[in-house]
């Protein structure tokens, strides 16, 4: 790791395209909790590597590599929210449902799918959940990085936990329907 990130700091083609390679699938898995899409966190992800790659004289080597990348993209995956807030529709929810044959479909869900379930929340909704519930950021923090008050930050994490929590409900009641 030490020799890529000095080969970075020399602006080195081939560090960079390793570090890229080498830290793309942990950098998806943070940034495809923020978006609406895929393609809306590889958007995120090329953005996040831009600044890793501008910033790289600012890393610590005493730190975790992967802690400062996780924050640089977090951080992207933000700045992309507030750009692209006024384009959202806040009102609506994409209800996504998935079938499942098991009654506790929680345990027989992957990854994937409650990835799913959390993309299809709104963007002010996703985020605030995402940096309360999985990144361990408090309301006053989230206030200050989405530029909402305090009191928003709760009521977007209260309705987040509900519209996940009947989503799933309905997926569970379903499984049982079928098996009744």
């Amino acid at each position: 790791m030490h020799l890529l990130v000095q080969g970075c700091l020399r602006n080195d083609r081939d560090s960079q395209q390793l570090l890229y390679k080498h830290y793309y699938r942990f950098a998806m898995h943070v940034c495809v909790r923020y978006s609406k899409s895929v393609e809306e966190a590889k958007e995120i992800i090329n953005d996040g590597f831009l600044k890793v790659f501008k910033k790289i004289a600012q890393y610590k080597q005493e730190t975790s590599f992967e802690g400062w990348l996780r924050k640089i993209m977090v951080n992207t995956a933000i700045d992309h929210y507030r750009k692209e807030s006024k384009h959202y529709d806040y009102y609506s929810t994409d209800k996504k449902t998935i079938e499942y044959g098991q009654t506790n479909i929680i345990d027989e869900m992957s990854h994937k799918e409650l990835i799913s379930l959390i993309q299809g929340l709104t963007p002010g909704y996703r985020a605030v959940f995402n940096l309360y519930v999985i990144d361990g950021y408090k309301h006053e923090e989230i206030a200050v990085l989405l530029h909402i008050s305090v009191g928003t930050s709760k009521s977007n994490l209260s309705k987040a936990r509900e519209i996940l929590r009947t989503a799933l409900e309905k997926m569970n009641t379903k499984t049982l329907v079928k098996y009744v």
